[in-house]
């Protein structure tokens, strides 16, 4: 049963603060690298959480708290933020391995 205590995160009927996609890339340790097809991305090591993510490669989940990565577009048609919030969780294996070329 859930509890009738509301959560101190985040005020009841208060938006969700917008990304920071400047804190997001830069504190966390975000480099640039060529992703799948050749596209420059943004790519991250998160802190370890308790949520679940589903690899975009292998489209098998990520379980909580297993290390990976996160990458979204470097230079987004609409813009950095939109970019971010496009952002995919991949197996670190997957992200090194989809999508290139081997030969």
């Amino acid at each position: 049963m859930p509890s009738k205590r509301r959560s101190s995160k985040r005020p009841y009927g208060e938006p969700h603060p917008e990304l920071d996609v400047d804190r997001v890339s830069n504190a966390t340790g975000g480099r640039r690298e060529a992703g799948p097809g050749g596209e420059e991305f943004i790519v991250v090591t998160p802190r370890p959480t308790d949520k679940t993510y589903v690899c975009p490669a292998c489209r098998q989940d990520i379980p909580p708290r297993t290390p990976h990565i996160v990458a979204w577009a470097a230079d987004g048609l609409f813009g950095p933020e939109q970019a971010a919030a496009q952002r995919r969780h991949w197996h670190t294996h997957c992200w090194n391995t989809f999508g290139r070329n081997r030969g």
